[in-house]
């Protein structure tokens, strides 16, 4: 399959977006900023463009909802926060699941999508907030599509940071984070852009284009043609 081009996705960005009280461009890391107090101002999200492309259909959310969640699960043995950061945690799984499943609302499960991104302050590693922030991101999968790759891609950090001594060890979970995906899942994902060259969403230029995470998801979207 030809590659995509950068000029093709530029035609189709939609204008950057951000938190109408902070400007953030990531909606998790816009939650992880706020206190409870003052979330109410940042309008966290939900005027976003949903028409950008890196929303896709329900149906396809959903779909890759369940990918993204067994990303996340793999590490969720990582996080090492308080009680009550691991029930957050356990509730966001289960949230996430019904919505893969069909079995949830999708307004609701955009409502409560920021919970798992709180409880990755209570962690007491780098590599349980990175777990943590998988989950979150596999939450918010039911407002952005492309939420999917950002789970993988805490997921793979959770795992490297867990396992400094194994240097193949990230290398080795992306291996099988795309031994999962099925022929619907890849094919959702191939409608994405490729990760820094849209602004509307979590693929745009930002967190998730640095480092560990911005090169798993772009060795996915290799993997994927």
């Amino acid at each position: 399959m030809p590659a995509r081009s950068f000029a093709t996705h530029r035609q189709r960005a939609a204008p950057p977006a951000r938190c109408g009280h902070c400007r953030e461009t990531d909606p998790i890391k816009v939650v992880e900023m706020a206190g409870a107090e003052n979330q109410a101002l940042h309008a966290v999200c939900d005027s976003w463009c949903m028409a950008s492309i890196q929303t896709l259909s329900d149906t396809q959310r959903r779909i890759l909802a369940r990918w993204a969640l067994a990303c996340a699960e793999r590490v969720v043995p990582l996080y090492d926060g308080d009680e009550a950061g691991r029930r957050v945690i356990q509730e966001a799984v289960a949230r996430t699941r019904a919505y893969g499943e069909g079995k949830a609302d999708t307004a609701d499960q955009i409502r409560k999508r920021f919970a798992a991104g709180k409880a990755a302050k209570s962690a007491g590693t780098a590599a349980g907030a990175s777990a943590a922030r998988s989950v979150a991101q596999a939450a918010s999968v039911a407002h952005m599509g492309a939420h999917a790759l950002g789970a993988a891609a805490y997921a793979v950090k959770a795992v490297d940071l867990a396992c400094e001594d194994e240097p193949k060890a990230s290398a080795a979970e992306i291996r099988w984070q795309v031994q999962q995906l099925g022929d619907r899942q890849r094919m959702a994902l191939r409608e994405l852009p490729l990760l820094g060259t849209d602004l509307s969403g979590p693929l745009g230029p930002g967190l998730l284009c640095t480092g560990i995470l911005g090169a798993t998801i772009r060795a996915i979207q290799a993997e994927l043609g």
